[in-house]
């Protein structure tokens, strides 16, 4: 036992805009337990309504990102009652998965160890990942049985597109973090003592950003992955119509015109 809180929020030393979400499970490799699981929730609602948070980086304590479900209190939950026991997804997974993807500013993974199953999924709702070389990653799912959650049945498909999304969810082949950089999952892969200082490199770059521009970004982007052309042109109109009404835009603007480096405050 440990009294150590299952996720960590801590501010970044060099901007304070930027936050760490650090799930916090070393011992374990950070398996999803419910306990951890619904710190995350409450850490990711706390974050949603801090006004000076700018941006996050989500990443595991110790040797792994994440392991996806902690199956030993998965088979406690089997054997208590089969047809409950997967009431986390809608309970711990869907939400977090949501949240991530509706956080008011831009969330970079630090894929820092292992990241298979759930684990795989919340890095990719995050917007930007960076890795550790020399990993391997896994969906994990078809191994014991199940299919996908945690939305990696879009998120892959999105990503590395249908053929090698079922490839990777039907096989359970495990991928490695080259693999990754070479499909797009990943924007960079580094030496593992360097995957937290890069990512926080990223947040910060983005943390200075028009941050309401980069939520519209990831949302069309989302949005155009799975409509048709006239959806899509209608969609970004409104986003530009909405953001027409920010100081970040007026700012640049005027800033371009006179001929100065624009500044964004996410407002």
């Amino acid at each position: 036992m440990t009294d150590e809180p299952p996720v960590l929020l801590t501010r970044d030393a060099d901007d304070p805009a930027v936050v760490v979400l650090t799930l916090n499970r070393p011992a374990r490799y950070n398996a999803l337990t419910v306990e951890l699981k619904s710190a995350l929730r409450a850490s990711l609602a706390l974050l949603a309504d801090a006004d000076d948070v700018r941006a996050a980086v989500l990443t595991g304590a110790g040797k792994a990102f994440c392991v996806g479900q902690d199956l030993g209190e998965h088979a406690e939950a089997l054997a208590a009652d089969p047809g409950s026991s997967f009431n986390t997804v809608v309970e711990h997974y869907n939400p977090i998965v949501t949240e991530l993807t509706e956080l008011p500013f831009p969330t970079v993974a630090a894929i820092n160890g292992p990241c298979v199953g759930a684990g795989l999924g919340f890095a990719m709702a995050c917007d930007l990942r960076v890795a550790a070389a020399g990993l391997k990653l896994s969906t994990a799912f078809t191994g014991i049985g199940l299919t996908a959650d945690s939305g990696l049945s879009a998120s892959l498909a999105h990503a590395v597109g249908v053929p090698r999304a079922m490839e990777l969810l039907l096989l359970n082949e495990p991928f490695s973090t080259d693999d990754a950089l070479a499909w797009g999952l990943v924007r960079t892969v580094v030496p593992p003592e360097d995957v937290l200082g890069s990512a926080l490199e990223l947040a910060r770059r983005l943390a200075t950003g028009p941050t309401k521009a980069y939520v519209e970004v990831r949302h069309a982007v989302r949005f155009g992955a799975v409509n048709a052309m006239p959806e899509v042109l209608a969609a970004e109109g409104a986003a530009q119509a909405r953001l027409a009404h920010t100081e970040d835009h007026a700012g640049a603007v005027a800033d371009f015109l006179a001929k100065r480096k624009p500044t964004f405050h996410g407002k």
